[in-house]
């Protein structure tokens, strides 16, 4: 099983988080883009967007098939990984990393405090 990073968050929907402040960069677990394939199209939501913890904030399209991407937290997308586009593949290479989808200004922080740890995200998977 690959590493899942002790300092990030993660949703049972295969999102990951890392908080700092209260602004939460948001990308796909390393599980999430090994399932899905070679990633080849990225769809971000809007700076701006206000979005809610559970419904769909992007779109991630794989050889495989067409995924939402959930957002884990509710709140206000203030940033998106420009650098995807045209260059999807680092989400596979660097999902933890480079591969980060976007940034959410934290409506309500508690909702960070009530996601899985890489513990229990880990137990998920089997």
């Amino acid at each position: 099983m690959s590493s899942i990073p002790e300092n990030l968050r993660y949703s049972e929907t295969h999102e990951w988080v890392l908080l700092e402040g209260d602004i939460a960069t948001v990308g796909i677990t390393h599980h999430a883009q090994d399932a899905l394939g070679d990633i080849v199209h990225v769809e971000l939501p809007a700076v701006g967007k206000s979005v809610k913890k559970g419904a769909g904030a992007a779109e991630v399209e794989s050889v495989k098939a067409v995924s939402d991407i959930y957002a884990p937290v509710t709140g206000t997308v203030v940033e998106v990984n420009g650098a995807l586009d045209g260059n999807e593949s680092v989400v596979n290479s660097d999902p933890h990393g480079a591969g980060w989808l976007f940034k959410i200004k934290v409506a309500n922080p508690a909702e960070v405090a009530g996601m899985l740890d890489a513990a229990a995200y880990a137990a998920t998977l089997h």
